[in-house]
């Protein structure tokens, strides 16, 4: 059975086709068979160059043969056991280790788990209601972030099924705008519990900061007392041992985890400040519980691939990245397209956008359609990235020169046929 005869079935027993909408693109995603290493291969016979990477968790590549090791060993002793392990202590000890803001952590299932949890624990921490997010951030699939940008003002909930009482409390600003950011912290301060924010924008694309910007946050938050919450879910030990908040040199209250931190395996986290973790069940009064928590087999996936994660990887992984970027920005200038070429450490993009891309609304205007050319032009070269102009590509520590090469040669390709259209 081929990818497309799969899709016919499972649109009629899954919904759209597929178990996460982002998954889905025409005329029919293609159907995994395996994958190692750098590669993707699928039930039609084709091999991939991978840069979707499992939307960023698979920083080693597919099925590294250390972690597959110890997990194979862990599901020999159990998979679930209700009940606390040692290699819970070890990988918390590990995040605290490397995470300049993380004194206790507190483990869950998912990234949407972990923003969930947080912040309801920055409310109840402050005693406040409202929280502060970016034009067009995500931080999962939650009633408190799942809503539409809407700049100062209380958001609409995105999503039929979300009440609008659930989001009135939920204010959003651009990212990159120090001014709004002013104006919304002079009209609700007192009244806001947390800001919310990824440090870099790595779900409309890939979006850095401005120099100024994560220092200007910390600042005011401190000023207002408003609890800092950095979603490293995506940018968690990707850009840097320690994130990016060792990254930017920025340390927020609370951070949360998943992706990376799993191995490959679900997984979330979120840590912080003592004082303020300490308010968790059972010490303290804000509820969060969850029967996979810590699960043994995603727990030693993230301790054994944490541990491979030091600085000479990251070195190696930046240079990877410059090398990658700066192909891509030769191919831009010697066609002479007016393209954004944008990313950092093993994270990159290409926005179909004439202005550089500092926000929301900027990224909005990227031509969507040429990008899916581009993107179905890349699957035909043997080149697999997310099939949206507002999702991150990656890089993981087992692509090869040769395999950067084949990328930019068909990213190339791709791009002049996309202009032609």
């Amino acid at each position: 059975m081929n990818s497309e005869e799969l899709f016919k079935i499972s649109k009629t027993i899954t919904p759209g086709g597929v178990n996460s909408p982002v998954r889905a693109f025409e005329p029919y995603p293609f159907f995994v068979k395996e994958a190692k290493g750098s590669h993707i291969k699928d039930i039609d016979g084709n091999d991939y160059v991978d840069h979707c990477l499992a939307y960023g968790p698979i920083l080693l590549g597919h099925s590294d043969d250390d972690v597959m090791n110890d997990v194979f060993a862990q599901m020999q002793k159990g998979t679930a056991y209700g009940a606390p392990t040692e290699n819970e202590v070890k990988l918390a000890q590990e995040i605290i280790d490397r995470v300049p803001c993380a004194e206790m952590v507190r483990f869950v299932n998912s990234g949407t788990e972990a923003t969930m949890a947080a912040i309801r624990l920055a409310r109840g921490f402050t005693g406040r209601d409202k929280i502060v997010k970016f034009e067009g951030s995500y931080h999962g699939a939650h009633d408190y972030v799942l809503v539409k940008s809407g700049s100062g003002a209380a958001c609409l909930p995105d999503s039929l099924g979300i009440p609008v009482e659930t989001t009135q409390n939920t204010l959003s600003v651009p990212f990159n705008d120090v001014d709004a950011m002013t104006k919304l912290i002079d009209e609700e301060g007192e009244n806001i519990a947390c800001i919310i924010v990824e440090p870099v924008m790595g779900n409309i694309g890939c979006v850095e900061p401005t120099v100024k910007f994560l220092k200007f946050l910390r600042e005011i938050t401190e000023e207002n007392d408003i609890v800092l919450i950095f979603d490293e879910v995506i940018t968690g030990f990707r850009v840097s041992r320690g994130g990016a908040q060792e990254y930017y040199g920025v340390k927020p209250d609370l951070v949360t985890f998943a992706k990376i931190l799993g191995g490959g395996f679900p997984i979330g986290a979120y840590a912080g400040k003592k004082e303020i973790m300490e308010m968790i069940a059972p010490n303290g009064k804000v509820y969060q519980a969850g029967t996979f928590s810590g699960n043994p087999v995603s727990v030693q996936a993230g301790l054994s691939t944490l541990a491979k994660l030091d600085y000479p990887f990251y070195g190696n992984l930046a240079r990877k990245g410059d090398f990658l970027r700066d192909n891509m920005k030769d191919i831009v200038e010697d066609l002479n397209l007016d393209l954004q070429v944008v990313g950092l450490a093993s994270m990159f993009q290409i926005y179909f956008n004439p202005e550089p891309v500092l926000n929301y609304e900027i990224a909005k205007k990227s031509d969507t359609k040429r990008f899916l050319v581009y993107f179905r032009e890349l699957l035909k070269n043997g080149v697999f990235i997310p099939p949206s102009q507002f999702e991150c590509n990656f890089i993981s520590g087992a692509h090869t020169e040769e395999d950067l090469v084949k990328t930019s040669e068909a990213i190339e390709a791709a791009l002049k046929v996309a202009l032609e259209k």
